[in-house]
Order: structure tokens, then sequence, then C-alpha cells
């Protein structure tokens, strides 16, 4: 028998092959001193992906499916042969740092009561992502965040649980939810806890999973480490599917976990997803007329050196050597 792995990275693509291309290179990166496997599961991409992978990275584990299976099932998946003590769930569309991996193995053990770990994350332009850090959506915390209440009093303890936005991003902190683009925990509870609910094709996954860690007795922490998470490159996060799919997840999470009040729930849900569907045609409407800005500011991590990661990696795949990278910091442009 070979030496034991201590981390395994699995990777769920679907069309996004030129950012995967940066995610595995900074993840080899973060892998330097560690023994790791990178596992890398195709949801039928179609775009050559696989292919494209498989040569510039031959010692990574493919598994190609025949179909779109979803995020979840395609993570079991790669969870079903991961060798490694831990296992990184992580997003095709994020750059980590070299010490990511190491900063959450080391979290990880001085705290035997941990379930999982999430990271401070932030967008291509710069931009603190809020599920980095989340409460549960109880029924209370649901309504303030269908009804807007959390962003009127986006700090508030009473009003604002859901993105936890009073907690300091710079600080540890006891969370709840786990974001599914990255999630560091131990293989073994995984399995324990039989992955990710595959009655979740896509979204809410993640909040349904960090549930049942903490229902199985642990805590769930959030680390400001940070990462680059260039935020669903493979989706359309305001497109109207993209509201009816997340908050017809949100109702199977509750008839799962607060069963009582999953018919209360479903009739605001239902109420909420025509609300934004009528906000996302107007938001397009008020796009048409005014131009679309550029952004402020360009992620890019911190090297000995400072190198900017664009918005756009498929521009740049050729010319970036990810290393070194310890903390984020933005360009203006």
């Amino acid at each position: 028998m070979g030496n034991p792995i201590d981390i395994s990275i699995v990777i769920v693509n679907y069309r996004v092959k030129y950012f995967l291309e940066q995610t595995i290179r900074s993840a080899k990166e973060a892998l330097r001193n560690l023994r790791g496997e990178i596992i890398v599961v195709d949801n039928n991409s179609g775009d050559g992906s696989v292919e494209y992978l498989k040569e510039r990275f031959p010692d990574v584990i493919f598994i190609e499916n025949s179909e779109n299976v979803g995020f979840g099932n395609a993570n079991n998946q790669g969870f079903a042969i991961a060798s490694g003590t831990y296992t990184l769930i992580l997003n095709p569309d994020t750059i980590i740092g070299r010490d990511t991996i190491a900063d959450c193995l080391r979290f990880y053990e001085a705290h035997p009561e941990c379930g999982g770990i999430g990271v401070n994350m932030h967008d291509g332009n710069g931009r603190f992502l809020p599920e980095s850090k989340r409460s549960f959506p109880t029924p209370w915390v649901s309504f303030c965040k269908i009804f807007g209440l959390s962003k009127i009093f986006p700090y508030s303890k009473f009003f604002a649980k859901y993105h936890l936005r009073y907690l300091p991003a710079n600080e540890t902190h006891n969370i709840d939810i786990l974001s599914g683009a990255f999630t560091f925990v131990k293989t073994d509870l995984l399995r324990k806890i039989d992955g990710f609910d595959k009655d979740f094709f896509m979204y809410g996954e993640d909040i349904d999973l960090s549930f049942r860690l903490v229902k199985a007795g642990f805590k769930n922490y959030y680390i400001p480490t940070p990462i680059i998470h260039y935020k669903g490159e493979s989706t359309q996060k305001n497109s109207y599917r993209y509201v009816h799919v997340f908050y017809e997840a949100m109702i199977i999470f509750f008839r799962k976990h607060y069963p009582h009040y999953s018919l209360i729930y479903g009739f605001f849900i239902k109420f909420a997803i025509n609300l934004r569907a009528y906000m996302s045609l107007a938001k397009r409407f008020v796009k048409n007329i005014f131009p679309h800005k550029k952004p402020s500011a360009i992620a890019s991590l911190h090297y000995d050196n400072l190198i900017v990661i664009s918005p756009n990696p498929e521009e740049i795949t050729a010319h970036v050597d990810i290393n070194a990278a310890s903390r984020i910091e933005w360009t203006d442009i």
C-alpha cells in the first residue's frame, strides 16, 4: 500500500473548462506539501472539457457522466472514490491561495468539534460574497430574506441573520451554512451523513448538508482565509430559471427539516418567485437603457510579486502562474 492521502479535492464541471484550468493550477499549488488528489466529475459538458483538461493534467482523476446528473449527485460520485482523510468540495470557477488548504487543515485538527469549514470568498470584481457565512433559513430568517427586511437592515442581528453581515469578515466564526463553492470536511464524516441529498438537483444542497452536519452534533466554521470565486460562471444567477430552481430547492429543504411550516413557506416561496421574475424583467429593461459599467477593480492573488487575475480567465490562462498566493488584493481599472 502507498502512503495515505491527506486531501481529496472534488470538483464538478459543467462547461467551464478555462475557469477549471485555473482552479486546478491553484489547487495543485495548495497541495504542494501535502499528499493529495484532484477528482473532476464532468456533467456531460459536451464542449471538449475533459479532453482539454486531460491533456494538461494527466494526474487528475476524471469521471465522465453521460448526462448532467446535478451538482449533488456528481459530487457524491467523487466522494465515493475519494482516498483522502479530508475532502475539499470546490467549485470549478474558484482560485485558492497556496496556504488555503493548509490553513483549513490546521484549524480542523485543532478543533475536534468541527464539522466543516468555509472561507472568505470574493468575486472577480473584488466584492465580498455574503454566502461565505450564513445562518440556516428558519421560518423567520426566510421571511426576512424573501420580503427584503434583511436588505433594509443589513447589519441587524434580528432582521439580517441569513448573511450574518454583523459578523466581521476578517475573523473566525461559528456559522451554520457552508458554501458548496468551498467546503472542507472529513471524508469519513461526509460518508457517515451520506453526502449530498440527491433530491436537490442544483442549489440548496449545501444548506441541507450543513444542516445535517450540525444535526449530527458538529459545528461549522468560517475562517477568514481568502479565495476568489467567480460565482456561477456556468449559470445566470439573475435569470428567472435560477430564481425558480433556487426557491424550489428551499421548498424541498423546508419539507425535509421544517415539515410543520412547509405549507405556509411554499405559499411565500411562490409569491417570491413571481416577484423576483418581475424584478428580473425590470432589471433587464433598465440595463437596455443604461450601458453596463466596467468594474472598478479586478480581483488578484497576492504573491511575492503581484499577479493580476482577470475576470476573464480564458484570455490569460496561458500567462498566469498560480503560485505563492496567500491573500487577495484589488487592482483599480
